[in-house]
């Protein structure tokens, strides 16, 4: 039997079978049969095994599929210690869908595919070693780490690394254009290097000169940034990773762009095909201006970009618009069109009901919260990479005059029941956060100058969260509860300060700090004001039990932390981010990112497979009750959790909201003796409701149509997985 030829297989039928209820019972038993009998049927016969771990890296090395410097670095004994300790802790997976997800997706294969060259260990211990560099205690501190599944790395990372032919270890990248041909010429050119490259890119288009504007003084000449973006979703099709993915990107615009309804009505269904974009994501920035002129029920003026960077000298992104609207409205000299915000406002959210975009940025929630000198003018493909750039000047040769600074995001993420049973949070972040590291500081993505130089100054990685979900059922938390607020609070604030306490050791030990940190609000004190002046320690009985071992920090040791960081520095400008996941959390047996679930028997759709069926993790009669679906939510709920969070994340968190099309009775206040069908208005109130509560930006709007069907769902390959 080979991969290529597997017959008579008994393990998607038993998956299948957890749909069928017996005597009303979930079958659950099923999935353990399935993935018993995947291990028995479809691993084991087909795991390429040796006679020692010498024999399998001297293979694997002179077949090139390990890269030999990794391995080098250490000796072969140390290497069969590592071994021995994985093999020691007795690893299973929970259910056939991690099991399936790891060896379809991750699993190191022969170059034919008809043969496995790893397990779960296997790829691990290639990881631990890899982002080690060499230091045996913290490849055998990650290994702990990843085989207790309280880190996992995010899919470029844990795929790629110690591989020979890979791709990059980052997950995504973020690109701006300034207003000339040059430079827009050379964003659609890092376009096209990055997605061959893989992972997604947002490129930010509010700085482009609106359509009507003059070039070179004619007026009317200029196309605006429609047909920019129809340039760039072509260069995302061709540069596809030869065939093996689709390109994907996002682009964000100003929503006081004047392009801004041809840029939304560019992703409508019934859009002309000249400017129909079928595949490029869409995203808006939002300053809290655009929330007073709605609440005010006002006309709002859109800003000629042309005129404005005239008057101001700098790009549009870089105009605080809420400061300065009132002058650029009085100032004859800037060009300007007037609508009404409401219009504006219902716009978005047909938008939004009929694909599930734009992506939202409140822009000037995220600038507030920035610790770091220099302004936030974007977003990533998935909403939560929240960093300061800086824009280029390209001369006519494509040379930069003016080299600026671009992203590359770099993301991990904690498993939060995981975590709370090592009870170790200084110990488990430090060895994620120098994992994290080492793939900042061994990226080099030279094809785009600016991202390179983003990457060099910055040191910046994304450490999140994943399966918040199931830890509430678990431990009998009902999801949007106060209890699951303050747990959630607490636990980021941990991941906050020890991110810190990291960062700040690293920066120490090497004597090097991020480029401008003496300007930040980190290096003058000021950010630890809200610590040393708020208590974030557990307060109710029930949370407080479940910290019970966990050192929570005191405002002594807040003080001493401020005093390291004001003293010696620290090594990353930015730490945290919460991303969407996917196939990652399967492969964890928890829920993804700080997401509700969906179903309490996900269905899934596999490509030449058909449907796999995945449990809720924990799920039984117990957990039942806490398992309620995101689409019977109240999102108020889901934005009250995120904004728990966001109060302690330096970037930003993938937050989806999820609706249907028909809204359950009683679930919003606002729907009682009006329509029970979803409508702009709702979506209206919960993009104004999650501003007021300080969430940074919101991902997708995902819909539950009547005829069983999704609107909005994920497309962004490098986060989700």
């Amino acid at each position: 039997m080979s991969l290529h030829n597997l017959k008579d297989v008994s393990y998607f039928d038993l998956n299948n079978q957890i749909n069928i209820p017996v005597n009303n019972q979930i079958p659950l038993q099923k999935d353990q049969e399935a993935l018993a009998a995947f291990l028995k049927e479809n691993v084991t016969p087909n795991l390429v095994t040796f006679a020692s771990l010498a024999d399998r890296f001297d293979y694997l090395i002179n077949h090139h599929y390990y890269e030999a410097d990794f391995i080098k670095k250490y000796d072969m004994a140390f290497i069969e210690e590592l071994y021995a300790y994985l093999n020691n802790q007795d690893f299973h997976f929970k259910s056939f869908m991690a099991a399936y997800k790891f060896y379809a997706q991750y699993a190191l294969k022969t170059n034919d595919n008809d043969a496995y060259l790893e397990t779960f260990l296997d790829r691990i211990a290639a990881n631990a070693l890899f982002f080690a560099d060499g230091d045996e205690k913290l490849a055998m501190r990650l290994a702990d780490e990843m085989v207790h599944q309280r880190y996992q790395p995010a899919t470029p990372s844990f795929l790629n690394a110690g591989r020979e032919n890979r791709g990059e270890f980052v997950s995504c990248f973020l690109i701006q254009s300034t207003d000339d041909m040059n430079t827009i010429g050379r964003t659609i050119n890092s376009a096209l290097q990055l997605s061959r490259i893989g992972g997604g890119v947002g490129i930010n288009l509010s700085n482009l000169r609106a359509a009507g504007d003059p070039i070179k003084h004619i007026e009317g000449a200029a196309s605006g940034v429609v047909p920019v973006m129809k340039l760039l979703e072509d260069s995302f099709s061709y540069s596809n990773q030869l065939g093996q993915r689709q390109g994907a990107g996002v682009v964000y615009l100003s929503v006081f762009h004047p392009d801004i309804i041809s840029f939304l009505g560019a992703k409508k269904e019934n859009a002309d095909e000249k400017i129909r974009l079928k595949t490029l994501s869409l995203g808006v920035t939002v300053p809290d201006k655009f929330y007073d002129l709605i609440k005010q029920n006002a006309d709002m003026y859109l800003f000629s970009p042309y005129d404005v960077e005239r008057e101001y000298g700098v790009p549009f992104s870089y105009v605080d618009i809420s400061a300065e609207y009132d002058k650029m409205v009085a100032n004859d000299k800037i060009k300007k069109t007037k609508i009404k915000a409401r219009d504006l406002e219902t716009e978005i959210s047909k938008l939004q009901q009929e694909s599930g975009y734009p992506y939202i940025i409140n822009i000037d929630t995220a600038n507030r919260a920035n610790p770091i000198a220099g302004r936030i003018v974007m977003s990533n493909l998935c909403s939560e990479i929240l960093q300061v750039q800086t824009p280029s000047t390209v001369d006519n040769e494509q040379h930069y005059i003016k080299l600026g600074k671009d992203i590359s995001c770099n993301l991990g993420s904690t498993n939060i029941v995981n975590m709370m049973n090592g009870k170790d949070f200084g110990g488990s972040i430090e060895a994620m956060v120098r994992a994290l590291t080492f793939v900042t500081d061994h990226s080099n993505i030279d094809v785009v100058p600016s991202i390179q130089k983003g990457n060099r100054e910055s040191h910046s990685i994304g450490l999140g969260a994943m399966g918040l979900h199931s830890y509430f059922a678990k431990h009998h938390m009902h999801y949007g509860s106060p209890e699951s607020i303050e747990f959630t609070s607490v636990y980021f604030m941990l991941l906050n300060y020890w991110s810190l306490v990291a960062s700040n050791k690293i920066a120490k030990e090497r004597n090097e700090t991020f480029i401008n940190f003496d300007k930040s609000a980190y290096a003058d004190g000021s950010y630890f004001d809200k610590y040393l002046n708020t208590d974030y320690a557990p307060k109710t009985d029930k949370v407080k039990d479940l910290f019970d071992g966990v050192q929570i920090p005191t405002k002594a040791d807040w003080e001493a932390l401020k005093a390291a960081v004001m003293k010696d520095g620290l090594y990353h400008q930015n730490r945290l981010a919460v991303a969407p996941n996917g196939s990652i959390s399967y492969i964890n047996d928890t829920t993804a990112s700080l997401h509700p679930i969906i179903n309490r028997i996900e269905e899934r759709q596999e490509s030449k497979i058909g449907k796999i069926y995945y449990p809720a993790p924990y799920l039984s009669n117990d957990t039942i009750p806490y398992y309620t679906s995101a689409y019977d939510m109240d999102m108020r709920k889901v934005i009250d959790i995120y904004a728990a969070a966001q109060e302690h994340v330096d970037q930003g968190m993938a937050l989806t909201l999820f609706m249907r099309s028909t809204i359950p009775a009683g679930l919003y206040e606002w729907k009682d003796g009006r329509t029970d069908k979803m409508t702009t208005r709702d979506l209206n109130i919960l993009r104004n409701y999650a501003h007021r509560q300080g969430i940074k930006s919101i991902y997708y709007i995902r819909t539950f149509t009547d005829d069983n069907q999704e609107v909005g769902s994920n497309e962004c390959e490098s986060c989700v997985i």
